[in-house]
């Protein structure tokens, strides 16, 4: 590292280091690694919010646990970054989220300290559990995690986990860091629930004080309390107001100060002494110790670079996401039939302006894509127009309800699938490459992608008002690439060029990609037509019998080959009698690690470089 900033994070390369600080040194501890995140992030993007609302839990954690032993799982692992900075991998902050750097979630193949690779929500109790079984039978008495937020206990799979996982033996521990948000203001009964909680933290006190007196009560005490707590009676429960939690077998601590290290490493001491599964309920503020993110802790959730000293991001180039929230407010207006959905991404996805102006026609259902999708398909049946906003990463949990609850049944429903593509500095968990072969694979589906803003219109209207069963439109994360002076749009499908040597056919953004291409090519004496589809399922007749009229065939794909739209084209090729020479250049079989859109493109040979490469032959 260059000259020592810190007092004492900068000699913290473990958890062990961390052991030697008394309790005020932590308190100081936890300053200087704010100080290290909101410097990181401002410069290299990244989760703000959430990473500064957990350093005093982390810490604390850190400071009772025997870690790599103990294992610690990160639900979603968008706070993990003082994990990160704890686990000897503080001096390598500085090269998060870019292409070669630690990864903005947990990694097994990082560190010994990431117990579980994570990305998405609602995974932290099942995998823990799981871990904490698989301990249990090798004979291993280290205590397992799981650090989940109330959003994500929005989330379907984090009840399947918790009832699985209620009555568990010792050693298993879910401490819920309780913020009031997910991305969005949390929404739907469990959201209140934690709210009543909250507010009436005085019971827990009231029940152990009941039972102190009882247990000390000689001859009399311990029958009354057998009898309290077998009973249903309204005495029972007036005197034992259980959480769902403790219904479901684990004993209850807190609501605890999240920010009060004191209080945090006395009850992560209390609970290593229960002998059966452990919640401790932890309060704590998004975007603590930085004004800008605690004033609006969704705003800062995710973000790119930014100016610390006003807050302000340092590109604020118009994405897709506004443009698509845009263009549902203006159909909403025209028809009272349409519905906007989101899974607790109301900003993400563009729909805070719906959200304020149709309001009853705006539903946020959390973190529960697949609820999502088969509520969207109950409305449809119903006659409403239901549009799901979600990200492509995010999509790929409700396949089973786009096939069994909207496709099986033709049922309209929307989706306007939101970071489709490349994404970039997110990383494997992210990158939105799946959607179209998972779409690919529904009978009777309509995809589009658009390149522009104006297609994106076009698509939409069409999805909604004009097809049948499932319409997806999927666009991708940031702004419109370069668009030629001389284009417009064919419709569905689009022949660019007249040149002979070969067709390139490609979809969505790729089109600006491939444009440059030709004029390289042309440069250098070789003349090409692309076909550019915006409607890619089905394919439209005409890109078909347009690339079948030439020898070579070259065909890009911003998805993974496999039961992509590239394996489709070419066996419509084939149908039509294709005898020349076709190559399909997409995502392999592989994940797509963090890195600029750009680098990846280069990677992957998706960029102008790798389709002039493809297309230069002898």
């Amino acid at each position: 590292m260059e000259n020592s900033r810190y007092k004492y994070l900068d000699k913290i390369d473990s958890p062990a280091d961390l052991k030697k600080l008394s309790i005020d040194e932590l308190y100081i501890l936890c300053d200087e690694i704010r100080d290290m995140l909101i410097k990181t992030v401002s410069q290299n993007g990244g989760h703000l919010s959430p990473n500064l609302g957990t350093v005093e839990l982390t810490v604390a954690m850190h400071y009772v646990y025997d870690l790599p032993k103990d294992s610690i799982v990160w639900d979603v692992g968008h706070q993990a970054y003082t994990h990160k900075i704890l686990t000897g991998r503080r001096d390598r902050m500085s090269t998060i989220r870019q292409k070669g750097g630690l990864s903005g979630f947990p990694k097994r193949s990082e560190s010994k300290y990431d117990a579980f690779n994570v990305g998405h929500s609602s995974t932290s109790i099942s995998a823990a559990y799981g871990i904490a079984r698989a301990k249990a039978l090798k004979g291993d008495n280290s205590r397992t995690v799981a650090v989940i937020g109330d959003g994500a206990l929005t989330g379907g799979l984090a009840y399947e986990g918790l009832n699985n996982a209620g009555r568990s033996p010792k050693n298993f521990t879910i401490i819920l860091n309780d913020n009031k948000m997910s991305i969005s203001k949390n929404v739907g009964s469990m959201a209140k629930y934690l709210t009543h909680i909250r507010i009436t933290p005085g019971y827990i006190k009231v029940k152990k004080a009941v039972e102190k007196v009882l247990l000390h009560t000689p001859l009399i005490g311990n029958p009354i309390r057998s009898l309290l707590l077998n009973s249903k009676s309204k005495l029972r429960i007036s005197v034992y107001r259980n959480t769902i939690f403790e219904d479901l077998g684990f004993v209850y601590y807190g609501p605890v100060d999240g920010h009060d290290i004191r209080k945090l490493i006395h009850a992560l001491n209390a609970s290593k002494n229960v002998t059966q599964g452990v919640l401790i309920h932890v309060i704590t503020k998004k975007g603590k110790g930085y004004s800008f993110a605690e004033n609006d802790p969704k705003s800062y959730h995710g973000v790119g670079k930014f100016d610390i000293d006003t807050g302000e991001p340092l590109s604020s180039r118009k994405g897709y996401s506004a443009r698509f929230g845009e263009i549902m407010c203006d159909f909403a207006g025209k028809d009272e039939k349409l519905c906007a959905i989101t899974a607790a991404m109301q900003s993400g996805t563009g729909l805070s302006g719906f959200a304020r102006k149709y309001r009853e026609r705006f539903f946020d259902v959390g973190i529960a894509e697949e609820h999502a999708v088969t509520f969207a398909s109950g409305m449809a049946a119903q006659g409403m127009i239901p549009v799901f906003a979600v990200y492509s990463s995010f999509l790929q949990r409700s396949y089973d309800q786009l096939i069994h609850d909207a496709a099986a049944q033709d049922l309209h429903i929307v989706l306007g699938v939101d970071r489709a593509g490349i994404v970039g500095d997110d990383g494997e968990t992210h990158q939105g490459v799946f959607d179209v072969a998972m779409l690919n694979s529904i009978p009777n589906a309509t995809v589009y992608s658009p390149c522009y803003f104006d297609e994106l219109k076009a698509d939409l209207d069409r999805a909604i008002y004009h097809d049948t069963g499932i319409a997806a439109v999927r666009y991708p994360r940031g702004g419109e690439p370069f668009r030629p002076l001389d284009y417009r749009s064919g419709g569905v499908c689009t022949v660019y060029g007249s040149g002979k040597a070969a067709v390139l056919v490609t979809y969505g953004r790729l089109f600006a990609n491939a444009v440059q291409a030709a004029q390289v090519l042309r440069d250098k004496g070789t003349d090409i037509t692309i076909v550019k589809l915006e409607l890619i399922r089905p394919i439209p007749e005409e890109a078909v019998e347009t690339a079948a009229s030439f020898d070579r065939v070259y065909f890009f794909e911003e998805g993974i080959e496999q039961g992509g739209i590239g394996e489709t084209f070419f066996m419509r090729l084939r149908d039509h009698g294709f005898k020349g020479s076709f190559e399909l250049t997409g995502i392999k079989d592989r994940f797509v690690p963090q890195s600029t859109v750009d680098e990846a493109f280069a990677d992957l040979g998706l960029d102008c470089a790798g389709m002039v490469g493809k297309l230069t032959w002898n």
